[in-house]
């Protein structure tokens, strides 16, 4: 009797149909197995980002490394400039040639995009925006920037940037003309027109050619990317007002005897940071330095921070050198071991403080680039070392 009973329940129990909970208890069959990974990606996809996952790789091909070889001699560059001018011997004693001293792995693509990130805004905006900016890749990042402390940080593909709509891109922050060139630089990256291949081969006029096809991309920052990025030895940002400054600086203590020039808070703050004026610029340009005698196409009155020499250490791409302590004065003081150079035609002594103190700038710029070559002639083939010291010198007390 008892056999038969547990016979009658058990055909009860499997003539009923299957629930919830019996389900779990069961074992799954064939075409349950086939379900669940299907299941699974369901649920994850409630939970995945809206912006596109990576398509490529950041691997080797997108990075310069570290350990990368210069392509030239550092001390046959320093003795070079010292050789050239006998200051730089102070200079180099006083402050590291830090691009070509401390080599870093570096990023093209993060390096440019940062670029264009951070125009024409403060540095605190610019970490606020490119923070936002990364985090729609990346949502399990902190929501505050000053909680994020990655080493090396994260940073988006070129492929993942590409696939982003405007209306996301501008969800972080970004102005409209802003997002387009940021698509444009990763399109250009992602099909291969850009790779770090490319920009490491190239020569300094096919650089420019390429970089400033790039919306949004003009000389300085072809300039700025050339010296920190690739560590070009020759590069001359003629249009950098900071750079001019410097150059005349430098010059200016050569030429006179009685040089002596302290820049006031207020000039220095109008002369050295990006101001708030209406700037005539190029509607494809926001990196467009006052460059001299050259004409801009399709401007628009535009009111915003004028374009400017950012502060030491607030620009994405360049780590500008901190400013030359007062003794520095006696480094440019020093009397010159061979005869002084001339200064190019049409400049004078009294010319150049004239134009140190703003009352003679022409058409936006302290030096033209014709002086600006003329007064660096000695340091090629290594300008870009002595440009780097003039940043340092552009606001100094002297």
């Amino acid at each position: 009797m008892l056999g038969r009973s547990l016979r009658t329940t058990r055909k009860f129990f499997l003539s009923m149909p299957a629930t919830r909970s019996s389900t779990r208890s069961a074992p799954a069959s064939p075409l349950k197995r086939k379900l669940e990974p299907t299941e699974t990606l369901n649920t994850a996809k409630k939970l995945k980002p809206i912006i596109p996952p990576a398509t490529g790789s950041s691997d080797d091909a997108d990075f310069i490394p570290a350990d990368v070889l210069l392509t030239f001699n550092f001390e046959d560059a320093k003795k070079h400039l010292i050789d050239a001018d006998h200051r730089f011997e102070d200079v180099f004693h006083k402050l590291e040639c830090k691009p070509f001293q401390q080599l870093e792995q570096l990023h093209p693509f993060r390096a440019l995009a940062q670029s264009i990130l951070s125009q024409q805004i403060s540095t605190i905006a610019a970490r606020s925006i490119q923070h936002r900016f990364i985090r729609l890749y990346d949502p399990s990042i902190p929501e505050k920037w000053s909680d994020y402390s990655a080493s090396p940080p994260f940073f988006p593909t070129p492929q993942q940037v590409a696939q982003t709509d405007i209306p996301t891109l501008r969800s972080a922050g970004l102005s409209q003309r802003k997002a387009e060139y940021l698509t444009d630089l990763a399109a250009r990256f992602a099909d291969g027109r850009l790779s770090t291949t490319k920009l490491i081969e190239s020569n300094d006029e096919e650089l420019a050619e390429m970089l400033l096809e790039v919306r949004g991309i003009g000389p300085w920052t072809v300039d700025m990317f050339a010296i920190f990025s690739l560590r070009r030895p020759d590069i001359l940002p003629v249009g950098d007002l900071g750079v001019q400054r410097g150059v005349l600086r430098w010059a200016l203590a050569q030429h006179s005897s009685s040089y002596s020039y302290t820049i006031s808070p207020e000039k220095k703050d109008k002369a050295a940071s990006p101001s708030k004026a209406k700037n005539k610029k190029s509607k494809g340009d926001d990196d467009a330095l006052p460059v001299f005698g050259q004409p801009s196409e399709n401007t628009e009155e535009i009111e915003e921070e004028a374009p400017a020499t950012p502060p030491p250490g607030e620009s994405a791409m360049a780590s500008l050198p901190p400013t030359f302590t007062p003794s520095i004065k006696k480094t440019l003081a020093k009397p010159p071991l061979e005869s002084v150079p001339p200064l190019p035609e049409g400049l004078t002594a009294a010319e150049l403080k004239s134009r140190l103190d703003g009352k003679k700038k022409v058409k936006g710029a302290i030096l033209s680039p014709a002086h600006m070559e003329q007064l660096t002639e000695s340091w090629r083939p290594y300008r870009s070392l002595g440009v780097y010291y003039m940043w340092a010198l552009a606001d100094a007390e002297v």
